[in-house]
């Protein structure tokens, strides 16, 4: 299942927010939640799987215990950061929260987040793409992660004499042309692969920034947060741009794909995805064992892929902050991480979790996914100007696969985002 994070309309919303909301949780308290009651809220109201697994974790939790009784509240993930926005803005945010991850420092900036003190050692064994790390603190913690891969199968590789790759020896940028370039003179394919590119949310930043990563680019300068010149309009980026730019004009991918990619693959009119770990269920169900799960490609400087999805943390507002953090350290235990993931069908966030859920443990037939998270996983940009640079990026590279001038297009983008940036003080 997708994993995905804040919507381009989310984003805008929170950004929004982030001008004109700064700090405006801060001092209230939502006065309902006095006493021994508190409230989660959760964006899985459409999710009864994951909702079940979180409801079952509270249940556990109230029956442990008689000082605190957690009520789980759910919303649907298409309105659940606007109601969150919209109840920082009245001081009435619930104790406890889901947020997606790349929100974090920019919920954390707005004063919505309260850092998880005391929980140190609790978190000590998760997946560092699993936790909220903004100015120093940790504010959140997901049960799970994704990871992207590659997804094809050995009968058409083996079929175009491709040499298939391991993490050892990913492919390079030339051997992976070479092989789009294969699938497309096969004759075999609508298109040689299916880069989710109809996909124009948060998939945008999460899938391709790894790729402009790989050749040497990035989203913003990381050691200031004050500029994006360099790296997002810079040489390696230009490469990035004109690389992708080519997969559409060289007919190896649609500048917008079909809407589903698995489908597309199981049917055979693709010969590749770049997809994720959620798209593995249905590829082994079609295929078997000839279905392979591939490591990104090395575009020069490894091979990246986005990390972060949903975690969990305390409200400012939060009227009982000991009987919450008693909850979030209840929660993270192995047990509750593996149960979640399980019903998410996610990667496990600690490595005792994932000895739970089968198929992740040593030798099973996920725990390639959870070795490409450890090795390869990187981080959106860790700043609240996030929401602005992820809907930047993504109109500008839509307006790459669409032909438009590669180095004209970078230097907008950069320009606008440093313009946020400094409008916004650098969110200091």
């Amino acid at each position: 299942m997708k994993k995905k994070a804040i919507t381009v309309a989310t984003a805008a919303v929170a950004v929004a927010v982030m001008i004109g909301l700064g700090g405006c949780a801060k001092g209230g308290s939502d006065s309902s939640e006095a006493g021994g009651n508190i409230t989660l809220w959760t964006h899985n109201a459409g999710n009864s799987a994951e909702l079940d697994a979180i409801q079952s974790i509270v249940d556990d939790f109230n029956a442990s215990q008689k000082k605190t009784t957690v009520k789980v509240q759910a919303f649907p993930q298409e309105s659940y950061n606007q109601s969150v926005t919209a109840a920082a803005s009245s001081k009435k945010l619930p104790c406890i929260l889901d947020i997606d991850g790349p929100n974090v420092p920019s919920w954390a900036w707005a004063g919505y987040l309260a850092p998880l003190t005391g929980l140190d050692d609790n978190l000590s064994g998760f997946l560092p793409s699993a936790l909220g790390v903004y100015d120093a603190k940790t504010y959140s913690y997901g049960f799970y992660d994704v990871a992207l891969t590659m997804i094809t199968r050995k009968s058409i590789l083996d079929a175009n004499g491709i040499r298939i790759p391991s993490m050892e020896k990913p492919w390079t940028k030339d051997e992976f042309t070479a092989v789009l370039g294969a699938l497309k003179e096969s004759g075999k394919f609508d298109y040689a692969a299916n880069f989710s590119t109809a996909d124009v949310g948060e998939w945008y930043p999460y899938a391709y920034s790894p790729l402009l990563q790989s050749f040497g680019g990035d989203l913003i300068v990381r050691k200031t947060y004050k500029t994006a010149d360099g790296v997002l309009n810079g040489a390696a980026a230009v490469q990035w741009g004109t690389w992708f730019q080519s997969l559409v004009k060289d007919g190896y991918i649609a500048a917008k794909s079909g809407t589903d990619q698995s489908a597309e693959f199981i049917n055979g009119k693709v010969g590749l995805i770049y997809a994720g770990s959620w798209a593995a269920d249905g590829a082994r169900k079609a295929f078997g064992d000839d279905a392979l799960f591939l490591p990104s490609v090395d575009f020069g400087h490894g091979p990246k892929i986005g990390g972060g999805s949903w975690q969990w943390g305390m409200s400012t507002n939060c009227a009982n902050p000991d009987g919450a953090l008693a909850y979030l350290k209840f929660a993270a235990q192995d047990k509750n991480v593996a149960a979640v993931a399980k019903a998410a069908g996610t990667i496990p966030a600690t490595d005792g979790a994932a000895a739970l859920v089968p198929g992740y443990q040593a030798g099973g037939d996920n725990e390639v996914f959870l070795e490409f998270a450890k090795k390869y996983a990187e981080l959106r940009p860790i700043t609240p100007g996030y929401p602005y640079i992820a809907t930047t990026f993504t109109k500008a590279t839509q307006d790459i696969l669409n032909g438009a001038d590669v180095r004209n297009t970078l230097d907008k983008a950069v320009k606008d985002i440093d313009a946020n940036q400094k409008q916004n003080g650098y969110y200091k």
